[in-house]
């Protein structure tokens, strides 16, 4: 398996992403006193995922679980995945990175902001990024997919950020579970936060196939993303969504429940129930960040 090593800043130069802590923006603080509140996650990320949550994280982890946060599309580049984002898609604006989709320019950003402040506060966390933006095998082991699947068959938690399709093609905030696996306490304390997807959404996405969770932070459109792209806002955005990522992790760590009936591993080959087969139509824009590859 490659060794695992941190995100490189390069790709998107955040000057000053200095994490706080204490000296909290204030949207993050009213976060830590009311979880979840509705009114301060739409204001920061837009609306969460609407689709009914059908599945519960149960699934107790070892203490001090090591947790692996990775970008979504990190090694997919120029094959269709990744969001371009409502400006660019829709207002000409140039794209933050013409390397790279402004999907995964996002990702890298707010996986580095969680991994450093996860590992401030605590937590055994650390970030995967394969540094090739192209590789046409999903199987191959250097993929966030194979990667993930083996830190996850090792007892570790697999996360991979993503940001939503804009318009009509997304969705919204929230956490798609993984398939291979139960769903875990970590799980459940990140939909509390931001939201959840069906666990069979659009019939299964690749990432939790392989036991990787998928956080959706919002659709890559309207006030997040123009806070995003404005150098007067760009920090305090990124920041106060690792916060919300970082206490959520942190909530279910602190959770974790006694073990229960369900197994720990579903199965290596899974398939849909036949009654939630289709039950989420297929993204219509290619542009849209379905995980699917």
């Amino acid at each position: 398996m490659p060794a695992l090593r941190p995100l490189r800043a390069a790709s998107f130069a955040l000057t000053g992403l200095a994490l706080l802590v204490p000296g909290l923006p204030g949207e993050v603080l009213a976060q830590q006193r009311n979880p979840g509140g509705a009114d301060t996650d739409t204001a920061l990320t837009g609306p969460r995922s609407g689709l009914p949550k059908d599945w519960v994280g149960l699934r107790s982890l070892s203490g001090g679980v090591a947790i692996l946060v990775m970008p979504g599309h990190a090694d997919s580049q120029g094959f269709g995945s990744g969001a371009s984002g409502e400006a660019v898609a829709r207002r000409g604006a140039r794209p933050m990175d013409p390397a790279i989709s402004d999907e995964l320019f996002w990702n890298l950003a707010v996986v580095e902001a969680v991994v450093r402040l996860g590992q401030r506060r605590g937590l055994n966390i650390r970030s995967y990024d394969p540094g090739v933006r192209r590789i046409a095998d999903p199987n191959d082991p250097r993929t966030t997919w194979s990667v993930g699947k083996a830190h996850v068959q090792a007892g570790g938690y697999a996360l991979e950020i993503h940001h939503d399709a804009h318009g009509s093609a997304g969705i919204g905030s929230g956490l798609i579970p993984p398939i291979s696996t139960a769903p875990t306490s970590l799980d459940e304390s990140l939909a509390s936060a931001f939201g959840a997807f069906p666990r069979w959404f659009r019939d299964g996405l690749g990432g939790p196939r392989r036991g990787i969770a998928i956080l959706e932070i919002g659709k890559l459109e309207g006030q997040l993303e123009r806070n995003l792209r404005n150098p007067s806002t760009r920090q305090s955005t990124i920041e106060s969504i690792a916060q919300r990522v970082v206490l959520a992790l942190e909530r279910g760590v602190a959770a974790q429940p006694a073990p229960t009936a369900l197994s720990d591993v579903v199965s290596d080959v899974v398939s849909p129930p036949p009654d939630v087969v289709g039950s989420v139509p297929p993204a219509q824009d290619p542009r849209a960040s379905s995980g699917a590859w």
